[in-house]
């Protein structure tokens, strides 16, 4: 799964972005991170964003407890 988003990262951030410094590459692959996690669907999570199947997790564990 890691392999994944390593492809992902690099295909879709860094190969696209001609990152000059240190810092910007930092704030460029944060964002793209944060897109990763909260904006962009997951096929695996059935086309929901990261945090929203986690969140989603959560709810049901919660009404299990």
């Amino acid at each position: 799964m890691i392999e994944r988003l390593w492809r992902s990262l690099k295909y879709e951030c860094v190969y696209l972005n001609a990152f000059e410094t240190g810092s910007e590459a930092r704030n460029g692959i944060g964002a793209w991170i944060t897109y990763y996690n909260e904006k962009r669907p997951h096929s695996s999570h059935g086309l929901l964003t990261p945090a929203e199947a986690y969140d989603t997790r959560n709810q049901y564990l919660t009404a299990a407890a």
